[in-house]
């Protein structure tokens, strides 16, 4: 009996991080870190860094975004990607090109493949995935980062669910649910990229991390940085946005 009693003393000090008996779920937290950086829809001017050893370039886009069904990407510069759009509709996930005037349909083949030539994949940027509905998620515990106290959470993707990663894990901070770092592994369990969430700051009565910076794991002074430049949430946008049509027009 007294065995028992110290294991269920034990129970919330597991990987020697405290979990309190009232904290949400691990499915909770992430609900909620990730429905405050979508809002119901948002609008977005966003700039993009691409850094190198020995070169960067910057990119501007806009992003509409409706919920997770529906979100279009517009590049804006430089000019020679200028008018380059990625769609997302439900589960289709679309691309056009201007210069070749050519509309293609990404399979989730391409959904690693590096978006623009940046450390973000497609799916980073336009998401076939859902980190809430479909992974299993574990509370691990708690760590401090940037002098929050954070939800280390692991996830485990479903049975037959349509994503690219073996294993995620994410930390959110218990104060205000950022995500403020987050580690992607393949299939065999290795570290492939991390992403920070940086620049904390208020944006439309939001506080949200406005710069997230993707690092690759194995390509030492490589790294993507995406600053939100605005950011609007919960603007009027009708499904009817995000078509075929309105992506080779938008602007």
């Amino acid at each position: 009996m007294k065995r028992i009693l110290l294991l269920l003393f034990l129970l919330p000090f597991i990987n020697g991080t405290l979990i309190a008996y009232n904290d949400p779920t691990a499915k909770e937290i992430i609900q909620k870190a990730d429905e405050k950086m979508r809002g119901e829809s948002n609008i977005a001017t966003i700039k993009m860094s691409i850094i190198r050893p020995t070169w960067e370039r910057e990119m501007t886009l806009r992003s509409w975004a409706k919920g997770t069904e529906y979100s279009l990407i517009l590049v804006t510069a430089p000019a020679r990607d200028k008018g380059t759009a990625f769609l997302k509709r439900e589960k289709e996930i679309w691309n056009w090109q201007p210069t070749i005037d050519r509309t293609i349909k990404m399979p989730p083949s391409m959904m690693m493949q590096s978006w623009m030539g940046s450390d973000f994949t497609n799916d980073d940027l336009v998401r076939e995935s859902s980190i809430v509905t479909d992974y299993e998620h574990e509370l691990l515990g708690t760590e401090t980062l940037e002098g929050r106290v954070c939800y280390k959470i692991k996830m485990i993707p479903k049975p037959d669910a349509p994503v690219v990663w073996g294993e995620i894990l994410i930390w959110v901070s218990k104060d205000e649910y950022l995500q403020l770092k987050s580690e992607f592994y393949d299939e065999d369990g290795y570290l492939v990229q991390t992403i920070y969430g940086k620049q904390v700051k208020e944006m439309d009565g939001r506080v949200i991390p406005s710069v997230l910076e993707v690092v690759p794991a194995d390509e030492e002074g490589h790294k993507t940085r995406l600053e939100y430049l605005s950011l609007d949430f919960n603007e009027p946008i009708q499904p009817s946005f995000f078509s075929i049509q309105n992506m080779k027009r938008v602007k």
